[in-house]
């Protein structure tokens, strides 16, 4: 009987012309949606190519200009400019790009890769000086951005689910048809299973009907092959289906409560509103209230004022810093050496300000581990941090970036500083020595790890809607309009 029920219900939603309006509709959305993620996923490849590319033709410039140099040197040369001079190439003639490539499905979800850098140009500089902008990623931005793949499902799709199926029930029930179909040897269960069954197919099949051709836009036939990209679209495919299960156990809850269609509706749109939109910006607020990082302003100012009282005690802290190090001096100590004075004052400097920056990325972290637990309030948000992780345009892909451009950093200065000190001349060979930023991918198990234990959260509201709906459904009246 229950497969009666389905061709029956099949039959009804071929001839709804509400079906075939809003498949339309959502077909263009997601075709725009792949659009635009395609567009900017670009540009970050062509950015982070356009980047290496200038990387080595600088590079074999000033390879160029040692040889000639060496050769013939011109009679006014700035060290600022020599390329033979280690604080120049270290600090600004030699600096080196360290970029995150996009992730291979990263056009289906932008995420915050349009609002966190995604390469740093690398010197001896302190750190702070090219990550500045590094920022909490919180729920508001999450659900507020790009249009793209991401935002039609978390956004439109539970709406194309909600016009589909705010009056499975109460829509038979006002037509005067749902006794006739009682009447038959079969439960209102039976009638619910069966009109929500035919309706999740039709929606899923829409919603990842799609993907196939999303998946060949992105990368061909090669796209499946790149590294993780496979269980990427299996977990993006998984997600998809659990957040359309939520949206249909709601709707199930609501049309068993007696209401009429119109009352359904305006029901499902307000718990729609609730979950989609009001959680998602509610928690916002409510983790930098909790924990309000230090203002950056007074940060900058305590960075300045720090930098000030360091650069007026250089010749001291030099002298300190070679006692402190006295493998870097050979030979004669200079104490009036410009470039070694600089980085002393620099190490002093960084030094002095880590309690501050440690209090204001304490509080970051605390910001985010909140945010993070609080995304259970809402299946958009668990919804979003799974699709930007499975992606790679969330935040913990960009913390993983960060901590490697720490690192490569600190290589940097540990190749290039000791030779200021030293006042060793950089030559071709030096160069060609320099460490290289190379980009080492997320984990992928560690990425399904997170998504999985999110859509656990989705989970649970959709069992919790699903068993309300289907208990209150047996006192469901079948006359009434």
């Amino acid at each position: 009987m229950l497969i009666h029920i389905i061709k029956n219900e099949w039959r009804n939603l071929r001839a709804d012309k509400t079906l075939w309006l809003v498949a339309g509709l959502f077909a263009v959305s997601v075709a725009y949606a792949m659009f635009n993620g395609l567009a900017w996923t670009n540009f970050q490849r062509q950015t982070i190519a356009e980047a290496a590319a200038e990387d080595s033709e600088r590079y074999d410039a000033l390879k160029k200009q040692i040889v000639e140099y060496e050769r013939s040197a011109p009679e006014k040369l700035s060290r600022f400019s020599d390329p033979r001079d280690p604080a120049a190439a270290g600090r600004n003639i030699g600096q080196k790009y360290a970029a995150m490539s996009p992730a291979p499905l990263a056009s289906l979800s932008i995420g915050q890769s349009d609002l966190l850098p995604y390469y740093f140009k690398i010197s001896t500089r302190s750190q702070q000086t090219f990550t500045a902008n590094d920022e909490l990623e919180n729920p508001t931005n999450l659900l507020a951005g790009r249009f793209d793949v991401a935002f039609v499902v978390i956004y439109l799709l539970p709406l194309l689910i909600l016009v589909l199926s705010y009056n499975f029930l109460s829509g038979e029930r006002e037509a005067g048809t749902l006794p006739m179909l009682l009447a038959q040897p079969i439960s209102l269960r039976s009638v619910v299973l069966g009109k929500i069954a035919l309706r999740f197919a039709v929606v899923t099949v829409l919603a990842l009907g799609f993907h196939p051709l999303v998946f060949f836009l992105i990368g061909g036939g090669k796209l499946l092959t790149a590294e993780g990209a496979l269980l990427g679209a299996v977990l993006w495919a998984a997600a998809i289906v659990a957040y359309i299960a939520f949206w249909f156990a709601l709707a199930i809850a609501v049309n068993a409560f007696n209401w009429k269609s119109a009352t359904n509706a305006i029901a499902l749109a307000a718990v729609w509103l609730l979950f989609v939109i009001l959680i998602p910006s509610l928690t916002g607020v409510l983790v930098t209230s909790v924990y309000p990082v230090p203002s950056r302003v007074e940060m900058i100012g305590a960075m300045r004022d720090a930098s000030s009282d360091a650069s007026a005690r250089g010749s001291q802290i030099l002298a300190k810093y070679t006692e402190d190090h006295p493998e870097l001096v050979q030979g004669e100590y200079d104490p009036n050496d410009a470039a070694a004075r600089t980085y002393a004052v620099q190490e002093t400097v960084d030094r002095e300000v880590q309690p501050i920056l440690a209090i204001y990325d304490e509080q970051l972290q605390k910001q985010q581990n909140l945010a993070n637990n609080l995304r259970f309030l809402s299946p958009a948000m668990v919804m979003q941090e799974a699709l930007n992780d499975i992606s790679g345009t969330g935040n913990a892909r960009y913390r993983h970036f960060l901590a490697q451009v720490k690192i490569f950093h600190a290589e940097w200065q540990n190749y290039f500083i000791p030779r200021v000190f030293q006042k060793a001349r950089v030559t071709a060979a030096t160069y060609d020595a320099a460490p290289r930023f190379v980009w080492q991918e997320e984990n992928s198990p560690a990425v399904a790890r997170r998504v999985l234990f999110g859509l656990l959260g989705i989970i649970a509201f959709t069992l919790a809607a699903a068993a309300f709906g289907f208990s209150a459904i047996r006192r469901y009246s079948a006359i009434g309009g």
